[in-house]
């Protein structure tokens, strides 16, 4: 009766995460989404530990607490521009949890009903190295993804010869140390496995340049999910083994989105990034170009002059938190009759969906916000296309030039547009580390400096 009451709560709890991917596909329905997803973790939770076989609650209370509590503070004080590090950061804990069940399994079998010590089923054993092997990839490459975004390792991508070759042999050698760990059940085979997995995941992100992150980050987001399935298959949870497979299989299909908005191929983002650091040299075209500059004066005249203004936002304005000015001042042209929209790429920021949940918090209205697809046409008919904080989604070399590394990534066409305002604090160039030929169009004029204080000075003039 209980396993049955078990099974039916884990069942709902399902379908809750269900109905919550799907209401996160949209910004309309996403905080319903979120709560639904809430909603089920507590069921998820309660049911677990009301299981029988939970032998004390000590040590689970003072988890509960300790997780708890740091999480809060965590939540209280992360800035949205560091949202992207933090699920990084979430990823590699996963991953090591992954590892942390399998070993504790592999030591104390009799205590998840797999069997005794030398004695696990081959199926098991199976289960717990791929498991093994994902957790501690996920770990290593998360908290590489995570220096990467924190700015503590360059974002440059971190190559040498060989590097390739390497990779492939390190994978040969984890596969044969699994059918060696399930077919004898060796600690030295376990630990090996560990080991070349660990280094495995530092390789596979090293190499992965800044402009890549939002791949990397969905990418690790499906690693977590397939290592959560892994331990499900452990502790025999079949609640843990479904959320697991929604996590990864969802993981995925964003990060094939990614690379398609980007027009790259998931494996070759995997086998090595391109670009340099945000702010590094650029790596075409000369610097000395003339570019057409303008103050934030000249910015509010022409758009008080325009009928149709389309706003592009990127990192620097989530650096800056600039949402809110930026919101104002939309709410402003609106007012005097002039038509706003917002044009999102799907990379810009750095993960899917950082532009959308920014604007979201400032209350930017849903119907208001367009991705590519819907909007690249728009931008013929705009007067003003107002970039802030955006480089390489909008630099036409994408379209025009095949020696670009960027060449073949679909970008937003903001130099159809009659005029082009481009916030940016200088000339430096972005993620990919190219020049954007849009600068040095007669139709652009850069306004340098912080984005939000731009805005703010445009906003004033205005009124």
């Amino acid at each position: 009766m209980l396993a049955d009451l078990t099974g039916i709560a884990y069942l709902i709890a399902a379908i809750c995460f269900i109905l919550a991917l799907r209401g996160l596909s949209s910004p309309v329905t996403a905080r319903r989404g979120n709560f639904i997803g809430v909603a089920g973790m507590v069921i998820a939770i309660a049911t677990t530990l009301a299981s029988p076989h939970v032998l004390s609650y000590s040590w689970i209370v003072v988890g509960i607490l300790v997780g708890g509590s740091i999480g809060t503070i965590i939540a209280l004080k992360i800035q949205m521009t560091a949202l992207p590090q933090l699920v990084a950061a979430f990823h590699s804990l996963v991953g090591l949890a992954a590892v942390f069940v399998a070993t504790a399994a592999l030591f104390a079998p009799d205590a998840y009903g797999i069997g005794s010590v030398g004695q696990i089923g081959t199926a098991s054993l199976i289960e717990m190295s791929v498991g093994t092997a994902i957790g501690a990839i996920t770990f290593t490459g998360s908290l590489i993804a995570f220096g990467k975004l924190q700015g503590l390792v360059s974002g440059a991508p971190l190559v040498f010869p060989g590097q390739h070759l390497l990779n492939a042999l390190l994978g040969l050698a984890a596969a044969a140390l699994v059918v060696w760990f399930a077919t004898t059940e060796s600690y030295v085979a376990y630990w090996g496995l560990v080991a070349v997995a660990l280094v495995l995941g530092f390789l596979i992100i090293l190499p992965i340049g800044g402009a890549d992150m939002p791949v990397v980050v969905s990418m690790l987001n499906s690693y977590s999910g397939w290592a959560a399935c892994g331990i499900g298959f452990t502790l025999g949870n079949t609640l843990l083994i479904i959320t697991g497979a929604l996590v990864g299989s969802s993981g995925a299909i964003l990060s094939y989105i990614m690379c398609k908005g980007m027009n790259r191929s998931f494996f070759n983002v995997i086998l090595g990034g391109f670009g340099t650091a945000e702010g590094g040299v650029a790596a075409t075209g000369p610097t000395d170009r003339n570019v057409r500059q303008g103050s934030a004066e000249d910015a509010g005249f022409i758009m008080q002059n325009a009928s149709k203004v389309i706003i592009v936002p990127g990192y620097g304005m989530a650096v800056a938190q600039a949402q809110h000015a930026l919101r104002e001042m939309g709410d402003v042209l609106k007012a005097a009759g002039v038509t706003v929209a917002y044009a999102i790429h799907p990379v810009a920021g750095r993960m899917p969906g950082h532009m959308n949940v920014l604007l979201a918090e400032a209350n930017v209205p849903y119907d208001e916000v367009f991705e590519l697809e819907a909007i690249n046409h728009e931008f013929s008919t705009a007067d003003v296309v107002y970039v802030i904080g955006a480089n390489d989604v909008t630099n036409p070399a994408a379209k025009t030039d095949p020696t670009s590394p960027i060449y073949g990534m679909p970008v937003l066409d903001v130099e159809k547009a009659k005029t082009v305002l481009f916030v940016k604090r200088s000339m430096a160039s972005g993620y990919a580390g190219v020049d954007n030929e849009l600068f040095f169009r007669d139709n652009t004029m850069m306004l340098f400096g912080d984005a939000k204080k731009m805005t703010e000075e445009i906003l004033q003039s205005l009124h």
